[in-house]
Formats: structure tokens, C-alpha cells, sequence
């Protein structure tokens, strides 16, 4: 996967998606790290996260026969809703397969896309089993959050327009679940600002990018304990890991605590209502696993919305 890939996906987007604002954060309250920062407000895609644009991107690659069957997808919560949305636009019913830990707003809002829901397994990689399962003996086209190539180039599709937004950033915060959109992220900012330090941000409980990069190739986590579900991965897929390994700096790890005070920053400094996901870029400042120069640009995301942030408030 290139920059044209991902340049090709922005165009077929074009139309489908909404072009979300990227804003600086000034007179704050609380100090949180960074003196110039800067955020992309994802929180106001459709569906409320990034994931629309793997998965629309995805459904506009696939001939109508492909699609006929229906379509599945296993989710911690926003690639589902994602692809809920898929099933709407190409009238196909979408087979949504959840952890025991996603969110009920989540569940409700997936419902109300007209999903058929089933929630299977304590952890995503539980979910996941079941819905490839599923999915297979259905003869039915599964959309996998992160492993495909299509999904990955349209989650690359935000570190477009963020440069066309504020031309140049020293520093990418970027969360990870299955890291998808850090890997899209990744490889447009590396071709557009080579020298741009791109770090992404993982929960304690879910640590897979950073073990795997630690030790040279994919591991299987023997557990996670993130009660994140959005960030909850037991395994990372190789295209990822090599695509992070050649083009990502560092990950860092933030507690889910970490992750709570953060969606609660988002909510009475901005009035963002996150979902603790779309926290992790503030969390890892506010934690000082990420710590950056005076001056410096830095942009991180707001990847999801969510009523965590007006929850813990």
C-alpha cells in the first residue's frame, strides 16, 4: 500500500464521507502538555468515528454480487456501526458480532442503523472467530476492521486531509486498536512529511503493536483486560505490523484511567463528548507518555464520539 492508494480512496470517498474540521486547542483551563495543538474532530464522521471511511471505502471496491449475501463484521463498536452504515448504503442487511465489553450505547446505536446484532465472546478476537465463521459458511463478504488493505487506504484518507487542513505537524499522536488507522495514517505521512514523528497509543491492557514491535514479529497477547473495546486486540495482522515497523516511531501505553480523565478534558475544556478511544491522543499527553518540545505542532485525533466524555464528567 502507497500514497496513491490512499489518494485514490479520498477520491472515491469524495461525496460519501463528511470532511471533518481540524481545530487548535488554545485557553485551556488545564494545561496538557503541548502549547500547539491541534486536533481532527473525527468525533463528527458519519456514524461518529474514522472507521466510515475503511468501511464505505471497502463497499465501493466491491462488484454488487460480492455484496448480495449480506455483509458481516466483528467490532469493538465503531467499525460495526461503520459497517451497519455499508449495509444501508448498498441495501444489504449488515451481521454486527460484539464482545460482552462494548458499549450499550454502541449496541443501541447499531440497532438503530437497522444492524442484526450478536454479541459472542469476552474480548474483539472472540467476536471475530465467530463472525469469519459465520460469515464463511454464509458465503457472505466479512469486512475485517483493520487486516484489508481498502480499509486501511480510506482510514489513511484522515492524515490527508488533516495536511491539507495545517500544511505540516511535528508530531501524529494516533490511537491503536487493530491499527489500521495508524498504519493508513502512517504511510501518507510518511510520504508527505518524512521527518514528522508518528506515535501511536495503546491501553495497558491491550499492548499488542507495542509487544509485537518489541519483539521483532506478531504476538498473540495471552490476555487483555482494557475495558476499552474499541482499543481491545489480542493480535495484530502482519500487513499492519510491517507497515508500523517501517514507518511508525514508538508506542506508548496509557492506563484506562488515563484514558477516563482525558474524555473527561475533552468535555469540559471542549465540549467534546468522546468515546475513551477517541481520548487517547489527550491521554498520552496528559499522562507524560508522550512528552513533546515548546513550540512544537502537534496534532492528534478525536477518532470516535461517544457519551463516555459527558458520562465522566
Amino acid at each position: 500500500m502507497n500514497l496513491a492508494d490512499i489518494e485514490a480512496a479520498a477520491q472515491r470517498l469524495t461525496g460519501k464521507i463528511r470532511r471533518t474540521p481540524t481545530v487548535r486547542v488554545d485557553l485551556m483551563r488545564e494545561p496538557i502538555g503541548a502549547d500547539n495543538l491541534w486536533l481532527k474532530l473525527e468525533c463528527l464522521q458519519v456514524t461518529g468515528s474514522f472507521k466510515a471511511r475503511g468501511a464505505t471505502n471497502r463497499l465501493l471496491t466491491l462488484a454488487p454480487e460480492q455484496l448480495k449475501r449480506g455483509i458481516y463484521a466483528a467490532s469493538g463498536g465503531n467499525h460495526g456501526l461503520a459497517t451497519a452504515r455499508a449495509g444501508q448504503m448498498a441495501s444489504v442487511p449488515a451481521h454486527i458480532y460484539l464482545p460482552e465489553n462494548a458499549s450499550p450505547a454502541k449496541i443501541a446505536k447499531l440497532k438503530a442503523w437497522g444492524a442484526r446484532v450478536e454479541v459472542v465472546g469476552a474480548v474483539w478476537d472472540e467476536a471475530h472467530a465467530a463472525a469469519v465463521d459465520v460469515a464463511r459458511r454464509a458465503d457472505a463478504f466479512y469486512f475485517h476492521p483493520f487486516a484489508d488493505e481498502q480499509v486501511v487506504a480510506g482510514q489513511g484518507t484522515v492524515a490527508l486531509e488533516i495536511l491539507n487542513d495545517i500544511e505540516t505537524a511535528d508530531v501524529f499522536i494516533i490511537a491503536v486498536g487493530g491499527g489500521g488507522l495508524i498504519a493508513g495514517m502512517a504511510t501518507a505521512i510518511r510520504a508527505l512529511l518524512p521527518n514528522a514523528r508518528i506515535v501511536g497509543v495503546e491501553p495497558e491492557g491491550s499492548p499488542t503493536l507495542k509487544l509485537s514491535l518489541e519483539a521483532g514479529g506478531v504476538v498473540t497477547l495471552p490476555q487483555v483486560t482494557t475495558k476499552v473495546a474499541t482499543m481491545a486486540c489480542g493480535r495484530t495482522d502482519p500487513m499492519i505490523f510491517e507497515i508500523a515497523r517501517c514507518l511508525v516511531d514508538e508506542v506508548v501505553l496509557v492506563s484506562d484511567e488515563d484514558l477516563e480523565r482525558a474524555a473527561r478534558w475533552l468535555w469540559f475544556e471542549l465540549g467534546i463528548a468522546a468515546d475513551l478511544s477517541g481520548a487517547a491522543s489527550l491521554a498520552a499527553l496528559m499522562s507524560g507518555a508522550i512528552r513533546v518540545g515548546p513550540g512544537q505542532r502537534v496534532c492528534g485525533l478525536v477518532c470516535g464520539a461517544g457519551p463516555e466524555g459527558v458520562l465522566q464528567g
